[in-house]
């Protein structure tokens, strides 16, 4: 056991958000905390991680239990680079750097303040990981993380012997790394063990056996109900135990059940032209984003935009909604287009606003085709019960603040959705509310996402940015799409193969070091250590000789080449590694 909860209760003003909740974390378990946003999931950890207080109940760590916590805002040191900021203890440089790598970060001697914010989230992630710990508590890991940057956490976390305990709505990540899933709903945890589906299959199975038990109490409240009401003469004092029951009965706490929630669809007519994208590109700088990409945009279609982070794919979405325009070529808009933008960051919402009078300033009279409902109704659908559309939008978690943004945008009634990032910081509940829309929209929708259950489920097509700056169109979902890749490079792969001697394609098939390599790559850590001891050998002299210029710059010299072969020898020990690394997942096979 490595941490324990009992009883633990957590106010937030006055509503218990934690209500007697006890478990405890074993070695190695891996468990996803799920549940609507709001509810507790991100404070829950904070406890965990012993940077927010509880108002009862204990918690008891094992002895010397290492920590690490990845927040869903994390807080970083602005005047640090990407680079100093993930050192600490006896992180090696080169370490830390392939680290970084996996996680897309090359800008080691960047500072944080120049950072956006999913840059940021991935430099704390790259801390967290490079620690040595027990337990690691994660919320929302792989936001702002690429697909392939989500494939290496999985392959990561997967092989670690860490236990871990995060917040996430990614459906695929919880199905292949978790073996439990926690549910908060209403200040209650409900543990679930096995993965994802394991988890709906027992939620339902739980849902079923609450449901018979509060159509068994309220038969025999009506029973009751009947007997006091039926006002028999003198009863005695056995009677007065039949009347505690009843009075038990009747302020028992029932069961909710939980009924689908359907979000009527709200959209302006959309006539036979939409949107023609002809020969577009854009730069910045010698950089080029995308070039000479043309693309007609059908009425119902669901378009996923995949690529690398930093690629491309939300200027694009920029230039489509005309907040940007392309360097060359040209794009046509039919007369009834109605564009939705939903962007990465919720600047749209005002703090100080309270959540009716957002709502109410689109409209307080909205056209579904279920007809017409008000402003108070349409925050109902999305989980915004009365009391809290009256409170201020500050108050709200980041999850429950993209929901309300979410809503707001869908209010203008468009007929073209844009969703940059939609699913970032959503609880499943409302992501499945946010599929169910968008099965029914009658407009078009064009995505950038990372999650590739939503990609699976929406779109029915992919725009694929590739290195070389062009745009690739597919036919189908995410999952279709990376198949029909693995199966092209499977092919190239045997085409190759079969213009090499069959004894070579047998030695090929397995990657392998030669003794050589296996020797270099055996000692580079040595090597590495070395060299950094080297150079902090030359700053300690270059201190104690301030005022020798001659030796100052002596040993300024010598320090430029300890970095250079430094540097070297990183690149060096990245190489061997990935060679390690594929050895030992051949092996797997």
């Amino acid at each position: 056991m490595l941490i324990s909860l009992e009883h633990i209760r957590k106010y937030h003003n006055e509503t218990c958000i934690l209500q007697d909740v006890s478990f405890a974390m074993e070695e190695r378990r891996k468990c996803a905390l799920i549940g609507v946003n709001g509810t507790g999931k991100s404070t829950l950890l904070a406890i965990l991680a012993g940077v927010e207080s509880y108002d009862q109940g204990k918690i008891t760590r094992k002895k010397e239990c290492r920590i690490a916590y990845l927040a869903q805002d994390p807080q970083l040191d602005k005047n640090k680079t990407i680079l100093a900021e993930v050192l600490q203890g006896d992180t090696k440089e080169y370490e830390a750097k392939a680290m970084l790598g996996k996680l897309g970060l090359y800008s080691y001697d960047e500072a944080i303040s120049h950072l956006s914010g999913g840059q940021r989230k991935r430099v704390a992630l790259a801390k967290v990981l490079m620690k040595e710990n027990d337990l690691l508590l994660l919320v929302e890991p792989t936001n702002h993380l690429d697909a392939d940057m989500i494939e290496w956490l999985e392959g990561y976390l997967i092989k670690s012997n860490q236990a871990l305990f995060m917040v996430t709505h990614d459906r695929y990540f919880m199905e292949r790394i978790t073996d439990q899933i926690a549910e908060l709903d209403q200040g209650a945890l409900y543990f679930y063990q096995g993965n994802y589906v394991t988890y709906m299959e027992e939620k339902q199975r739980r849902l079923e056996e609450s449901e018979r038990k509060e159509r068994k109490r309220q038969s025999l409240l009506k029973k009751e109900l009947a007997w006091v009401r039926a006002g028999v003469q003198a009863r005695g004092t056995k009677d007065k135990g039949r009347l505690e029951r009843f009075e038990q009965l009747r302020q028992a706490e029932g069961f909710h059940s939980e009924d689908p929630i359907k979000v009527s669809t709200l959209s302006s007519r959309l006539g036979k032209k939409t949107i023609a994208l002809d020969h577009i590109s854009k730069a910045y700088g010698d950089r080029v984003l995308f070039r000479d990409f043309s693309y007609q945009i059908q009425r119902h279609e669901r378009i996923g935009i995949l690529g690398s982070n930093g690629c491309g794919k939300s200027t694009l979405l920029h230039v489509i909604h005309g907040d940007l325009s392309a360097d060359s070529g040209t794009l046509t808009y039919g007369e009834t287009v109605k564009l939705g933008y939903f962007a990465q960051s919720n600047e749209a919402l005002d703090p100080d606003q309270r959540l009716i009078d957002v709502i109410r300033e689109i409209s307080d009279d909205i056209e579904t085709k279920e007809g017409h409902l008000s402003a108070a109704q349409m925050l109902e659908q999305f989980l915004f019960d009365r009391h809290k559309q009256y409170q201020k939008v500050s108050t709200l978690s980041g999850g429950e603040k993209r929901r309300l943004y979410l809503l707001s945008v869908l209010m203008a009634a468009p007929n073209i959705l844009l969703l940059d990032e939609p699913t970032n910081d959503l609880d499943i509940t409302t992501l499945q509310i946010l599929e169910d829309y968008l099965e029914d929209f009658p407009g078009a929708v064009i995505v950038v996402s990372h999650d590739r259950y939503f990609l699976d489920r929406i779109c029915d097509s992919m725009w694929i940015f590739q290195p070389d700056a062009s745009i690739q169109t597919t036919i189908g979902g995410y999952s279709q799409y990376r198949h029909e890749a693995a199966s092209i490079a499977a092919s190239a792969q045997s085409s190759d193969q079969r213009k090499i001697p069959k004894a070579q394609q047998t030695r090929r098939m397995i990657p392998s070091m030669s003794s050589k390599e296996k020797k270099e790559w055996e000692s580079m850590e040595t090597v590495i250590a070395e060299l950094e001891e080297g150079i902090a050998a030359c700053d300690a002299q270059m201190a104690q000789n301030m005022d020798d210029f001659k030796r100052i710059q002596e040993l300024s010299e010598q320090r430029a080449l300890l970095e250079a072969e430094l540097e070297r020898k990183t690149e060096r020990w990245m190489e061997l590694e990935e060679i390690h690394d594929r050895i030992e997942r051949a092996k797997r096979k």
